[in-house]
């Protein structure tokens, strides 16, 4: 069986918005030559192919053209809050002494974005009902945070509430795994690059930060898996089923291989490259 719910939340604000950034991702973070990232680019340094109204100059060819990192990337809404509320529209270009204050501000609002979205998602699940209270307090509290000024988000303790609230995040997981019958397998943290795992029972496992690297999945089942942070990089998911797995994003579909016999969670789409 599944927790059938929807990723979260309708009105998008945890949902990239490039329109109303101003480029955060290609200046702000940096990147290595590798099989992700065709050049060298340092933190703060404009990407080349950057266009001056933050669009993107190759974005639709950007795979093709050597950046496939760029694509599985993710910044659950942070680029915009940025852009548009902690900095009330002024972009780095018209105000170049803000620049190195918005390029700090936004690895720390990308990194509370997607703490609010699995606590969003949390809360559409009913079996986490006994620890809804609080999620929902933990939500309240860092979108409160978001809300702060350059100096506030600059000085928040990441890592200390990632700690906190992945205890409850890891009680949720706990809570709707426990509702699939039968012994669930155990692979938080393991090492499972190159796997041969095609049709595996994976149903209610434990895959919290798993390397699936290249894995083979074909077909396998991982209906309310919890897959938080695992790496699904070239991962063949042709035909499984990932409908109800718990803390899935959309930057795991991108990262990895599949068809259209991958059955997804209804508010999550089927990447364009496959």
């Amino acid at each position: 069986m599944s927790d059938q719910h929807q990723a979260p939340p309708a009105d998008g604000s945890l949902h990239a918005d490039c329109a109303n950034c101003f480029g955060l991702c290609c200046v702000a973070l940096p990147f290595a030559a590798s099989a992700d990232f065709a050049v060298n680019k340092d933190a703060g340094t404009p990407c080349t192919n950057l266009l001056d109204d933050f669009r993107c100059g190759i974005h639709s060819q950007l795979r093709e053209r050597g950046f496939p990192g760029c694509t599985v990337f993710d910044c659950f809404g942070a680029g915009q809050k940025v852009s548009q509320v902690t900095f009330g529209g002024t972009d780095w270009r018209q105000a170049p002494r803000t620049a190195g204050k918005m390029f700090a501000v936004f690895p720390v609002m990308r990194q509370l974005h997607e703490l609010l979205w699995y606590l969003t998602e949390a809360l559409t699940l009913p079996a986490a009902g006994p620890v809804h209270d609080d999620l929902r307090k933990a939500l309240e509290d860092t979108e409160a945070l978001t809300r702060g000024s350059a100096d506030e988000l600059t000085d928040v303790d990441v890592a200390a509430l990632r700690h906190d609230i992945n205890a409850l995040l890891l009680r949720t997981s706990e809570l709707v795994r426990a509702k699939v019958s039968g012994r669930k397998k155990n692979h938080r943290g393991a090492d499972l690059i190159g796997a041969k795992l095609r049709g595996a029972d994976l149903q209610g496992a434990n895959l919290r930060g798993a390397y699936l690297i290249a894995a083979d999945l074909r077909g396998a089942d991982l209906r309310s898996a919890d897959v938080i942070g695992a790496d699904f990089r070239d991962t063949n998911l042709r035909g499984a089923d990932l409908t109800g797995a718990i803390f899935l994003t959309q930057a795991q579909l991108n990262a990895a291989k599949g068809d259209a016999a991958t059955k997804l969670p209804p508010a999550l789409s089927r990447p364009a490259h496959w």
